[in-house]
């Protein structure tokens, strides 16, 4: 696999523009078929898009959050399935980064500047909660491990070159094993059937006893063990995908009321355009969702200058301006989604026009994780100063 290889933030902003409007033009027409974008996919590979975030001094163009939350917003706004495809990418991606050898750092990088694609399989069903997690990473006499589970939500795991798997190894801490795609024993099955995100293909990966270098383990326990920002940047890129969706479904909101809605006979207006009813609705749900994209940038620079100067207290600043980014934008999401029927009238309701994805997507993505514990989280550091749990969901 090649791919062009992006040279800066701004060079990887317009590539995500062009890429958004192109993925925007067929994104309803997928998600009614439940057409899978392995085309898509391999448009973002050989873009350069998926490498964005390799450092400098492994030829990449290591963007900053401002900007990949950015990329995350575009792509979010076209469509909202294969904007969650690559957002555990990045986060594997970073594990490689902060827990990485510097042979393994190497290898990886080369792959991402290649095109190669992360999927996920950490997420598992029928444990006592999110972060229990039952797989297992089994040394052998040899040096090497067998990795044994079932993983479930595995986001981008059928369209993966490598597949990042949270597992447990001898010492009950969690590891991330990357796993060829193809490896012996491994199986994704695409069994994916949620009303919303209907082709990020989040199904099941089973493996049986696949076999695993030592080499292609890291330790990703200790990433939580001093000031990271592990959590924070994987939940901005959900932030980002919930903005995304929002102004998705603003905007097409807009073009179906200026272009197939009819105004309401008391209006006494020509279009549905003038409406002042309309008009007023149209405004107040653009102010939430700017007020959702200035959260987003604000969240980001503050991961950003966290990350050129990583303490305790910069840590809990990012995580906390990310979780006040994520409440917002889910909110935003679920409630500008579901106005668009409310502005568009019974015509947007027909089947055939699909409009209904913005809302099962949003109202699907926004499941992630629950709000009201970021919210606590909130609450706790403004009031009593409390610095926000170290774990991947905030």
């Amino acid at each position: 696999m090649t791919a062009h290889v992006i040279a800066d933030d701004t060079e990887a902003l317009a590539v995500a523009k062009v890429l958004a409007d192109a993925f925007r033009a067929g994104a309803a027409e997928r998600d009614a078929e439940r057409r899978l974008p392995r085309t898509e996919l391999d448009q973002l590979s050989a873009s350069g898009l998926l490498g964005v975030t390799v450092p400098a001094e492994h030829g990449g163009a290591d963007v900053g959050a401002l900007t990949l939350a950015e990329i995350f917003r575009l792509l979010g706004s076209a469509d909202g399935s294969l904007a969650q495809i690559p957002q555990s990418h990045f986060v594997y991606v970073n594990v490689i980064r902060r827990r990485g050898t510097e042979e393994q750092r190497k290898f990886f990088f080369a792959e991402l500047l290649a095109g190669s694609r992360f999927g996920n399989a950490q997420s598992e069903a029928g444990t006592k909660h999110v972060q229990d997690i039952r797989t297992r990473l089994e040394p052998q006499s040899d040096g090497t491990y067998l990795l044994a589970g079932v993983k479930h939500y595995s986001t981008g795991a059928l369209f993966a070159d490598w597949i990042p798997v949270l597992a447990r190894a001898e010492d009950d801490n969690l590891h991330v094993a990357y796993v060829p795609r193809d490896a012996p024993g491994l199986t994704v099955v695409d069994d994916w059937d949620g009303m919303g995100q209907r082709t990020t293909a989040s199904g099941t990966v089973r493996l049986d006893g696949v076999p695993v270098p030592a080499d292609r383990v890291l330790p990703h326990h200790l990433t939580f063990q001093g000031p990271q920002l592990h959590g924070a940047v994987a939940q901005l890129l959900h932030a980002a995908i919930d903005v995304g969706i929002a102004g998705g479904a603003l905007a097409e909101a807009a073009e179906f009321v200026r272009t197939r809605s009819r105004p309401w006979f008391e209006s006494g207006v020509e279009s549905a355009a003038e409406d002042p009813l309309l008009i007023q609705r149209f405004g107040e749900l653009a102010v939430q969702v700017r007020a959702s994209e200035a959260l987003l940038r604000e969240a980001a620079r503050a991961v950003d200058a966290a990350g050129a100067r990583l303490t305790d207290a910069s840590a809990a600043e990012a995580s906390i301006a990310v979780a006040a980014a994520k409440v917002q934008a889910a909110e935003t999401a679920v409630t500008v989604a579901g106005a668009l029927f409310e502005l568009s009238g019974t015509r947007s309701a027909l089947n055939s026009l699909n409009l209904h994805r913005h809302w099962r997507d949003a109202r699907t993505h926004t499941l992630h994780d629950p709000t009201r514990w970021k919210i606590q989280h909130i609450g706790r550091y403004v009031l009593n100063g409390t610095p926000p749990p170290r774990h991947g969901l905030l």
